[in-house]
């Protein structure tokens, strides 16, 4: 019973945990093991399963194929790595579909400004900008199409971790758990 009453607190911890350890990973190595993103979901659906049910368990599903959906997108277009994707959906298994839209918005505001401050820090400015405006224009004279030149998988593109940005936003809604409890 006391872990029943305990679960909003320890469910958006376990998201969090997760999150920041794919965070080190993505900027120590460039890469968010398999192990830590599949581990990450299946331990949050057994987990919600074992202590809140079947509306637990939907309720995970839901919020991994809202959440990883909307970064599958982005994978799909060439602008971002698979793990952050898996990653995403771990984390919003944990989370839950009451907290999809925050930590979907707090990681797209966080990652905004990461990728700004490395625009800065590269001088890239002037350069970052004329190639989101053609990035623009392809999407809407082509359509959801990968770019042909501006993608993850030209050699000289410049990445930036996104898993700091996913855990900036699973700490947020650790926050606004243990502030509405």
């Amino acid at each position: 019973m006391w872990l029943v009453r305990r679960c909003p607190t320890l469910i958006v911890s376990c998201a969090l945990i997760f999150a920041v350890v794919g965070a080190v990973e993505d900027l120590c190595c460039r890469r968010i093991p398999n192990l830590l993103t599949y581990s990450g979901f299946l331990g949050a659906l057994l987990f919600r399963c074992m202590t809140l049910g079947w509306p637990g368990l939907t309720d995970g599903l839901r919020a991994s194929v809202l959440a990883g959906g909307a970064l599958l997108v982005l994978f799909l277009l060439g602008g971002m790595g698979a793990g952050d994707v898996k990653l995403m959906a771990a984390v919003a298994a944990w989370d839950g579909s009451e907290r999809v839209s925050d930590l979907l918005f707090v990681t797209a505001v966080a990652g905004g400004v990461i990728a700004i401050g490395a625009m800065l820090r590269r001088k890239r400015v002037s350069t970052t900008l004329r190639n989101a405006l053609e990035l623009m224009r392809h999407h809407l004279t082509s359509g959801l199409q990968p770019h042909p030149e501006f993608n993850l998988k030209r050699p000289d593109s410049i990445g930036v971790p996104f898993a700091p940005a996913i855990a900036i936003g699973a700490l947020y809604c650790w926050s606004l758990t243990l502030l509405w409890r």
